[in-house]
């Protein structure tokens, strides 16, 4: 029987790669943050079981799938297009997540947090789009079933990012609004959530 080109086996493999160069992209901005004292802090109790939920979505389950058996009777197949769609929106994540990180500087925190020498960004990516990193996280969830061709592990995140980005962007965007007031009202009125193309406030 004639081999099929590429193998299936190279999507997950493309998931191991990005899943080591997003974990590279965000230790990368994380170190020192931890030293920087916050003006306000956000953060709710419930964010740590949030992020807990979208670690196990984006890589216990992922990691579960790629290095032990315990999955294989939840695999389905796809055809080869949607794997390489899956390896276009994971390349897309990816960069968005970077371009994200660089654009926000030293704005940047992995809590939900103000700093003291806060201010509001609105170029680069964040010119279009006010959560460009959300965005970027959406397009991996969108990616992993592309690329895990499994039930559990390919929409592991999907499931566990919705209720993140339901609580936290909404919470982010008054935290927002008390520090920059109307600047960031209008701000709001010129972008989109987490689409270039919808621009009003309140879109997605």
């Amino acid at each position: 029987m004639a081999a099929h080109f590429p193998s299936p086996e190279l999507f997950p493999a493309f998931y191991i790669l990005g899943l080591f160069a997003g974990s590279l992209i965000r230790f990368c901005f994380t170190r020192g943050k931890r030293k920087v004292r916050s003006a306000e802090n956000w953060s709710s109790r419930a964010d740590p079981l949030l992020l807990f939920l979208v670690s196990v979505g984006m890589l216990v389950l992922p990691l579960v799938y790629l290095l032990t058996p315990w999955l294989e009777g939840f695999d389905y197949a796809l055809p080869q297009w949607a794997g390489w769609l899956g390896v276009v929106l994971f390349s897309s994540s990816l960069w968005l997540l970077w371009r994200s990180h660089v654009d926000l500087g030293s704005n940047w925190s992995p809590k939900l947090e103000i700093g003291p020498d806060q201010t509001l960004v609105t170029g680069g990516v964040y010119s279009r789009i006010r959560h460009p990193m959300y965005a970027a996280h959406w397009l991996w969830a969108l990616a992993q079933p592309l690329l895990l061709w499994n039930w559990v592990a390919g929409p592991a995140f999907l499931v566990a990012l919705l209720p993140l980005y339901l609580v936290r962007v909404s919470r982010e965007e008054q935290m927002m609004l008390s520090r920059f007031g109307e600047q960031y009202r209008e701000y709001m009125d010129r972008t989109g959530r987490i689409i270039p193309s919808l621009c009003s406030r309140g879109s997605l």
